[in-house]
């Protein structure tokens, strides 16, 4: 049976971290939003349709049979050991997991640089308090959450370029994805980010090469970056490297 992944058509946004998962393990799964019946079979859910136990708050969120999963660290934390994703390893699987976690803050982080007000209101509607967000965002908060992930790679003790293990693992896939993203919506600022974090651009070139993850970013499949995701491209908002 295929997994159904549920998200919002015609944008990446956080969907787009258990699509890689589900790609690179050549899992079957049906993108349950893009079919002509979708938004009322995910509305659905949402509004409680299917019962308190599957109603989760928001998508992304993944059916597998009779189970429901929400929120992106959690469904790959879910799928992690089905798709080989992870270690066998508890101590190891754990500490993926607060990985993925912990890039789930960098995602919110880098969604409110052209919404740091609200989500309700038009990027329009906030463009002063967004530059000033994103300049905090790009100077201060990068370097911290990109240094440590350069760091982890290095502590590494398989010396193969991964964050954890001698094995790729989905928290692999969701950092080949930010740094995509960010180099999409800040391209000025990410002009030196191969020097800067030289491990996590390895990770990254080491991730779009493997076979599943190159045909999948080639296909039709994988929507492209745009305006309306979590990293969009205002030239306003993008800056020098300091």
């Amino acid at each position: 049976m295929a997994y159904e992944l549920y998200y919002w058509d015609g944008l990446q946004g956080r969907g787009e971290f258990v699509r890689l998962a589900l790609e690179e393990a050549g899992a079957k799964y049906v993108d349950v939003a893009r079919s002509s019946h979708g938004m009322s079979a995910m509305m659905a859910y949402l509004n409680g349709k299917q019962g308190y136990l599957a109603m989760p708050f928001a998508p992304p969120f993944l059916k597998d049979g009779d189970i429901v999963v929400s929120h992106v660290a959690n469904i790959l934390h879910y799928l992690g050991p089905k798709l080989n994703l992870v270690p066998r390893e508890e101590k190891s699987r754990i500490f993926i997991h607060g990985l993925q976690l912990t890039l789930t803050d960098f995602v919110a982080e880098a969604h409110d640089t052209h919404h740091p007000i609200s989500t309700t209101d038009y990027y329009e509607d906030q463009k002063e308090e967004a530059k000033a967000r994103t300049q905090a965002f790009l100077r201060q908060r990068v370097p911290k959450f990109l240094g440590y992930f350069n760091h982890v790679i290095q502590a590494n003790r398989a010396k193969n370029g991964h964050t954890v293990g001698d094995a790729l693992s989905y928290a692999d896939l969701s950092l080949f994805q930010i740094a995509e993203g960010l180099a999409y919506a800040f391209p000025r600022a990410m002009r030196n980010f191969d020097r800067d974090y030289p491990d996590v651009a390895k990770l990254r070139d080491l991730v779009r090469k493997r076979p599943n993850i190159e045909a999948y970013v080639n296909s039709k499949r994988r929507l492209a970056f745009n305006d309306s995701g979590i990293f969009r491209h205002y030239p306003e908002l993008d800056q020098d490297p300091a």
